[in-house]
């Protein structure tokens, strides 16, 4: 069997679908290599990250397929389910022989499941949006705390960065120990541990109160339907938002 290893990056996984191109290999496996364990009758082949030749694969995948299937896989990466590079692999295979026809294929069992992978990182991403609550630290800083399904940190930070353009904030990824940092300039990615301790502002705190408060002041009684409401705004977000957290 031959496996491809990779560490783990987008880059990475493109560049590993070049060197199967040139090299004339079509892998069986497509892993990380910090999770892989080695196995007999496999033939191992690390590939190192080359950015020029992941940019030649991405343009490829613009030019050859189309801007839409480029956004499905890089959605289907974020997923972070087990198999997806090889589902890519497969996907892009597809691909380089029905150029921008490829997403019209959906009786195809690979297309269909890209699809439905993609439009799953997607609605989470759409969602997140409405549910990021940042709270007011000392320093004039926002901190906001989200634990979402699908690795889509890098997708909603681009909105926050527009919609608060004039605030220093940080988005803490718990899950998966990642934070979003940005600085009234641009944002970027950084390790940040799920343990570190955040202390709010005085004004913060007021502030959260009187939103509870506002909250729990408008809610018709009558009229609450929880299970529509957990429709809207599933209940494993709730620990997170700021109206919410008494309910908890």
């Amino acid at each position: 069997m031959l496996v491809y290893l990779y560490d783990g990056s987008f880059s990475g996984l493109l560049t590993v679908i070049y060197e199967s191109y040139y090299r004339r290999e079509k892998p069986e496996l497509i892993i990380v290599q910090d999770k892989w364990e080695h196995a007999l009758f496999t033939r191992e082949v690390v590939i190192k990250t080359d950015e020029q030749k992941a940019d030649k694969v991405y343009q490829a995948i613009l030019t050859r397929i189309s801007g839409f299937a480029a956004k499905n896989i890089y959605c289907v990466f974020l997923a972070e389910l087990p198999g997806t590079e090889r589902l890519i692999y497969d996907y892009l295979a597809r691909g380089w022989k029905w150029g921008d026809k490829l997403d019209l294929h959906l009786a195809d069992e690979v297309v269909l499941k890209v699809q439905t992978i993609a439009r799953k990182v997607r609605n989470e991403a759409h969602r997140m949006l409405g549910l990021v609550r940042f709270r007011l630290l000392s320093q004039e800083l926002y901190y906001a705390q989200i634990e979402p399904d699908y690795n889509i940190l890098q997708m909603i930070s681009p909105h926050f960065a527009r919609r608060m353009a004039d605030q220093n904030w940080i988005i803490h990824d718990l899950k998966r120990e990642m934070a979003a940092v940005y600085n009234q300039t641009e944002w970027f990615l950084t390790p940040l541990p799920r343990s570190v301790s955040v202390s709010l502002d005085e004004a913060g705190l007021a502030y959260e109160s009187l939103w509870q408060k506002y909250f729990s002041s408008i809610a018709i009684k009558s009229r609450q339907n929880k299970r529509l409401q957990r429709n809207f705004m599933p209940k494993k977000y709730w620990k997170h938002l700021v109206e919410m957290m008494e309910d908890n």
